[in-house]
């Protein structure tokens, strides 16, 4: 039997077959997605027409998700599990960011999930510290499409660096009050850039007290530049990732085999991997391949393959679970601190220096 999922989704016989084999006796019982967006389609300022949604394959697969679309998917997604969230709004200057993050914050005190704000780097440190009084807000979520507004591309401001969408002034506030920061890296070397290299541990070294999560383990959906990428910043002990979209079993095992599980975290990414499909790597690039009729979607599999498709998230989620078997660090304790416990130890930390 099939159920509405999201957008064009459905949660089928197939999905519970996946969860039952891989994840029912392995996943604990809590979980926290620390990765999650939050969107509502009036608070966009132009409705996203084909032409907009064929820029680029996110625009394609995405549609806002509500705070309620995401209570009803996790009874499908994370059958019998208790589900917490650290939740933001979609990171673009195309909808009206401040009542994306009234939005936040607002669901995330009625369902006590922990939240991020948008941070707009224009802010004044005292517009800062507004937000981050705001309930639940432990923290920000920055990215370089917040600098400023560009119909053409949402890669306007790709090459920018770090400390253009996340100024001093700001950081310097949200050391104070020891907040969360998921950090989305730019330039198109991803991670290995030495640019975001130099300037993440120069922000390790001039604001320690910042809870620094670098989203996607920095944008290195291959093996080779997880390798490169995470080698150069191992050895700082106070720095996380989260997981978020990157479904390659090899790249999570490079970033087992460096940072241990104690330093990885996960995230879904949803909405978008409520997608059914699966994701091929091709040298640095990666290709998403779905059983929808996608414009990005040319090249299609074969109808048997694309029957046996799952969810894109349940794809992540088991090529963690992989690594962490490659790696000898696959027992139900170590799989603990990645799906709970060390957010749930983050979070309490960003909590108390909110209320300190």
């Amino acid at each position: 039997m099939a159920e509405h999922l999201h957008f064009v989704w459905e949660y089928n016989d197939r999905d519970r077959e996946f969860w039952n084999e891989h994840f029912e006796s392995r996943l604990p019982h809590s979980i926290i997605d620390a990765h999650i967006h939050l969107d509502r389609a009036e608070f966009h300022y132009e409705e996203m027409t084909e032409e907009m949604r064929r820029q680029y394959w996110v625009s394609e697969v995405n549609s806002p998700l509500t705070a309620e679309e995401l209570d009803y998917a996790d009874r499908l997604v994370y059958p019998g599990r208790e589900v917490q969230h650290l939740v933001f709004g979609f990171p673009s200057l195309e909808l009206d960011v401040d009542r994306s993050n009234d939005y936040v914050s607002v669901q995330a005190t009625k369902r006590h999930w922990p939240a991020l704000t948008m941070l707009i780097p224009q802010w004044t440190p005292e517009r800062l510290e507004q937000e981050l009084a705001k309930p639940n807000i432990i923290g920000v979520k920055p990215y370089y499409a917040l600098i400023g507004r560009s119909p053409e591309t949402r890669d306007e401001y790709l090459e920018a660096n770090i400390f253009d969408f996340m100024p001093h002034p700001l950081l310097e506030v949200l050391n104070e009050k020891k907040a969360w920061v998921t950090l989305h890296v730019p330039k198109a070397g991803r991670l290995p850039d030495p640019s975001n290299i130099s300037q993440i541990k120069e922000l390790r070294r001039r604001y320690p007290d910042i809870i620094l999560v670098i989203a996607h383990i920095g944008r290195c959906y291959s093996k080779e530049h997880a390798v490169e990428g995470i080698s150069q910043l191992a050895d700082d002990e106070g720095l996380y990732f989260d997981s978020s979209a990157v479904i390659n079993p090899q790249a999570h095992t490079a970033a087992l085999e460096l940072i241990g599980p104690d330093r990885l975290i996960y995230g879904s990414d949803n909405p978008i991997f409520y997608m059914r499909g699966r994701r091929q790597i091709e040298g640095l690039k990666y290709i998403n391949r779905t059983s929808y009729p996608f414009y990005f979607n040319k090249v299609r599999e074969p109808e048997e393959v694309e029957k046996n498709y799952t969810l894109m998230m349940y794809e992540d989620i088991k090529s963690v679970l992989s690594a962490c078997d490659s790696c000898g660090c696959g027992d139900a304790a170590n799989i603990e601190k990645i799906f709970h416990g060390t957010a749930q130890r983050l979070i309490t930390r960003a909590m108390d220096g909110k209320f300190a």
